[in-house]
């Protein structure tokens, strides 16, 4: 659709509390029944593939992931290919935002990545500032840094209350992931 007479906003979903992804992906769903062309990049996250990247296709979203295989950051650190998938990642929505081909593009999990320092801040905040004015553009993940949160127009942080997991509830198919 590409309405440049629409001014796009940066928008953060952060913190430990679960929701971060569902409100991005909600936010794609919504985006692209307006018509709008929608851009879904996914940092970090792999292994198996959740639920909402189908869905998404399905819709007409560009979805790019990466990541092949489960992150060293959930259990022994940071890895090689932790660091190929995000440099990939950052590549591909670097692309997404620029082009102003996009109306909304989403950096799942760029937050994260921000924070290990696997995309270069200075980067990601000039592609930011320089996007096309109609661009908007969400990042999910826990550790939003100042700088993003500065730079961002509207941020949410997810604060975690309770959770199934700490009564041993494992992730769950469709709900979870």
């Amino acid at each position: 659709m590409a309405d440049t007479k629409r001014t796009g906003l940066v928008q953060v979903y952060t913190g430990d509390g679960k929701g971060k992804t569902t409100a991005g992906t909600g936010l794609a769903v919504r985006a692209r029944g307006a018509g709008f062309d929608v851009a879904f990049v996914q940092f970090i996250k792999g292994g198996r593939r959740s639920g909402e990247l189908a869905m998404l296709e399905q819709l007409g979203v560009d979805v790019s992931r990466p990541a092949e295989v489960s992150t060293g950051l959930l259990g022994a650190g940071l890895n090689d290919e932790d660091r190929r998938a995000a440099t990939e990642a950052w590549t591909i929505a670097a692309e997404a935002i620029g082009s102003g081909r996009y109306d909304v593009v989403v950096l799942d999990e760029a937050c994260v990545a921000l924070a290990y320092e696997l995309v270069d801040e200075a980067a990601l905040l000039d592609a930011l500032a320089e996007r096309p004015t109609h661009v908007e553009v969400v990042l999910t993940g826990r550790g939003a840094t100042p700088a993003l949160i500065e730079a961002a127009d509207l941020v949410t942080e997810m604060r975690l209350v309770k959770h199934p997991y700490d009564r041993g509830v494992p992730a769950r198919r469709g709900i979870e992931f």
